[in-house]
């Protein structure tokens, strides 16, 4: 048995979002396949059609959850399923046929659908994490190391890993990003788990190589994506003092149903975790 890690981040462009979050979900192998078939269905039930089909790409979150799709979505009141995912499909196939009944019904459905996305994968047994980090937060000067951002994803990652009683192993899976770009984090995530003391202590249940996937053809990344997002807009734990959009409450709650927790006999482990300050600490070479 192993654990996959599908990762994806929020707000890394540092302009609008409040926070930028590095986002993990992780499943178990055995239930990776049952839950894509699950959330093809779930988006076939709520748009009539496949998101990649509608949009030719990655359905990001920033399309499914923005506040415009909250504000078509209360023009009108719940349009019942059936007719709600006609309408939805009919502005998907031909986004010039715009009708206020049709914009509703598709800011319904994007709403819907993503926290039925977070309860199915909930369902399936898949844990989330996250590294939440406030845009002020220090930030290193072009650096070889691994953000501690990243770190910390791998920290909560094993520690999840570790309260599994028949050892199983887990393995990352990233959003692809340009290829040089993929080189810097495989280069990065390598010489973290094979230069750093807590790096190697970690490869005994992560495979230190991560896999590169194309998010838009990933459903998992995707649902990463969607965790990310939720996270950096409207969850606020403590320290995070970044308004909130409190629209998203719906999805926040199954956000944090997905939250990894684990109790030790000293301290509570969380699957999230806010870091005020991404500048890597000094590595610990042996």
């Amino acid at each position: 048995m192993s654990w996959a890690l599908f990762i994806d981040e929020s707000g890394q462009d540092q302009r609008q979002s409040p926070y930028e979050v590095l986002a993990g979900l992780a499943v178990e192998d055995r239930q990776i396949w049952p839950l894509i078939r699950q959330l093809s269905d779930a988006q076939e039930h709520h748009f009539g059609m496949r998101l990649f089909d509608a949009y030719g790409n990655e359905a990001k979150a920033q399309k499914l959850l923005d506040r415009r799709a909250f504000k078509h979505a209360a023009q009108l009141s719940t349009i019942p399923q059936g007719r709600r995912r006609q309408l939805a499909k009919e502005i998907l196939e031909d986004g010039t046929a715009v009708t206020r009944e049709r914009l509703t019904a598709l800011g319904q459905a994007k709403i819907a659908y993503c926290s039925f996305a977070l309860h199915l994968a909930r369902q399936h047994g898949a844990q989330a994490f996250a590294s939440i980090v406030p845009q002020s937060a220090p930030r290193p000067e072009k650096s070889t190391s691994l953000r501690k951002d990243y770190a910390y994803l791998f920290e909560r990652f094993y520690a999840f890993l570790g309260t599994k009683t028949d050892g199983p192993m887990g393995y990352l899976v990233f959003d692809e990003l340009d290829k040089s770009a993929s080189h810097v984090l495989l280069g990065q995530v390598a010489s973290y788990f094979i230069k750093t003391r807590a790096g190697r202590a970690r490869s005994r249940l992560i495979i230190p190589e991560p896999f590169f996937v194309h998010s838009d053809l990933t459903t998992l990344v995707q649902l990463a994506d969607i965790i990310a997002y939720a996270i950096s807009w409207g969850l606020r734990l403590k320290g995070m003092t970044k308004e909130c959009r409190k629209e998203l409450a719906p999805v926040v709650r199954e956000v944090l149903a997905l939250r990894f927790r684990h109790e030790t006999e000293t301290r509570t482990v969380w699957g999230y975790k806010v870091i005020d300050d991404l500048r890597p600490a000094p590595a610990q070479m042996a």
